[in-house]
């Protein structure tokens, strides 16, 4: 039933209804905030991770 749900005339369909939507002047601005709110997420999860390996203590040593 869903075999062949995404063919590439759905995505072309979807973004004539994107342009005519939000409009070709919005588009570029959207992706743009788009980029750099990944690139936040991904530098805050990286210093999730740097601070996460920091806290835990070694395998080999106890905690003070």
């Amino acid at each position: 039933m869903l075999r062949n749900a995404v063919q590439p005339w759905h995505l072309l369909i979807l973004l004539v209804v994107c342009l005519l939507v939000f409009g070709s002047k919005k588009l570029p601005d959207m992706a743009r905030s788009l980029g750099r709110s990944m690139r936040i997420l991904k530098s805050e999860t990286r210093a999730l991770r740097s601070e996460d390996s920091r806290d835990t203590p070694s395998p080999g040593r106890e905690a003070a």
